[in-house]
């Protein structure tokens, strides 16, 4: 299969807008390889602030994968599962191995063998596009910290809040509470192992309070994406207790009231990112350790529940719009390839 071929890839080329376009993609040169995608994952919270323009158009793009700029057109995408079908020279990968790359929605991309991860033949494609959101939720879990028997709070139950509930319930923990305002997360979550699951009300940091004996959450987990919630957080975290922040806020402002509960109680507020990892950890932990960790877990969480629509990659836009639109009906949606939109 040697020669350039075409491919299709998603761009975002304005402020919602969402086209198709077609991309001649090289042969690979040594150490690369050439993938067919098989499935990818639309990232609901990080891709739907990118396509609506509300990332800073001067931030530079964090992943050699992605294309264009935040000031659009771009092509952007981190989770893509797929097929070698040709490699290059000095390639470990064989045509046929199963892959995961951080690479946008694209129907054939090359890209260099250490930017993929090779999985078993066994592994179904649909859980392995949650490779990346499972080891920012790997992340999340060790920069929390938590103890035997604490009561932790979670912000957000989109997928990376539903795998970090997952992962904290194997930790030990006493109480798990979970915040979201969408119903069918909320049940999900509960059907996973939440103790509880509220809506962030006015009285929300009260309910807290009282499901844990007046004292409050030893940790609370900030994933929900949305600015507001992060007071919210601090409000229910106990005295000494820690905050985790791993939502992305892109340019939208947070308003931070420091001056009652944040300065009494000697909160700890803790940035969370899965570029890197606690220096504490370091240098036990690598990236490379902490990736293999989240493929082992793969096979071990629940996560076909996770996704609530496949919609083929020719009609991708549709998808960008079900999410905006009718977010109460999605958690997960995946892009599929069938082997007619990829030219086989």
């Amino acid at each position: 299969m040697s020669g350039a071929q075409e491919a299709r890839a998603i761009w975002f080329t304005a402020p919602g807008r969402v086209e198709t376009q077609s991309e001649v993609v090289p042969a690979p040169g040594p150490g690369e390889v050439r993938v067919r995608a098989i499935r990818s994952a639309i990232s609901h919270g990080t891709e739907s602030k990118v396509l609506q323009g509300r990332i800073n158009p001067a931030l530079p793009l964090d992943l050699p994968t992605l294309r264009g700029s935040y000031g659009f057109p771009i092509k952007y995408g981190y989770a893509s599962v797929g097929r070698v079908v040709d490699v290059g020279a000095d390639v470990d990968l064989v045509p046929g191995d199963l892959i995961f790359a951080l690479h946008p929605h694209q129907t054939r991309f090359v890209v260099p063998e250490r930017l993929v991860v090779r999985l078993g033949h066994d592994v179904d494609p649909d859980v392995a596009v949650f490779l990346a959101n499972l080891e920012t939720a790997v992340t999340v879990t060790q920069d929390a910290q938590p103890r035997l028997g604490e009561r932790v709070v979670i912000f957000g139950q989109g997928v990376v809040g539903l795998l970090i509930l997952q992962l904290l319930r194997r930790t030990g923990v006493g109480k798990l509470i979970v915040v979201d305002p969408l119903r069918a997360r909320r049940a999900l979550a509960e059907h996973l192992g939440a103790d509880l699951a509220l809506t962030p009300t006015d009285d929300l940091a009260g309910q807290i309070h009282d499901f844990t004996d007046g004292v409050g959450a030893d940790v609370v987990v900030e994933s929900s994406g949305y600015p507001g919630a992060l007071n919210q957080a601090i409000d229910a975290v106990a005295f000494g207790g820690s905050v985790v922040v791993s939502s992305w806020y892109g340019r939208e402002p947070v308003a931070l009231d420091l001056g009652g509960a944040f300065h009494r109680r000697r909160i700890h507020l803790i940035s969370s990112q899965v570029s890197s990892i606690d220096p504490v950890l370091q240098p036990r932990w690598t990236p490379a350790r902490r990736l293999a960790l989240a493929r082992d877990l793969l096979s071990s969480l629940t996560l076909g529940p996770l996704i609530t629509q496949r919609i083929p990659f020719s009609c991708a836009a549709e998808a960008y719009t079900l999410i905006a639109q009718r977010p109460g009906e999605t958690i997960q949606v995946v892009l599929t390839y069938p082997d007619e939109e990829n030219g086989v």
